[in-house]
């Protein structure tokens, strides 16, 4: 399980085109620092980090295909 260094991500954040949405901003993140790319590996880290989990709860994701529509939708 990984463990999301929050002190990167706001590094990563302030270099992003996506400033104004810190979940998507999230995601790019994982892709990138910790080369994911499977959903169900992003859902599961963002889901044992109490602060990414609100993200998820916010957009009533439950699952890694939550995930995915969410992936499709923004593109």
């Amino acid at each position: 399980m990984v463990t999301i260094d929050w002190g990167e991500f706001k590094e990563f954040r302030a270099s992003s085109m996506k400033k104004d949405d810190n979940f998507s901003t999230m995601i790019d993140f994982l892709k990138s620092y910790y080369n994911m790319f499977s959903a169900q590996e992003i859902y599961d880290t963002l889901k044992y980090d109490e602060t990414s989990n609100m993200m998820l709860e916010k957009r009533n994701i439950t699952n890694a295909e939550g995930i995915e529509d969410y992936l499709f939708k923004v593109v």
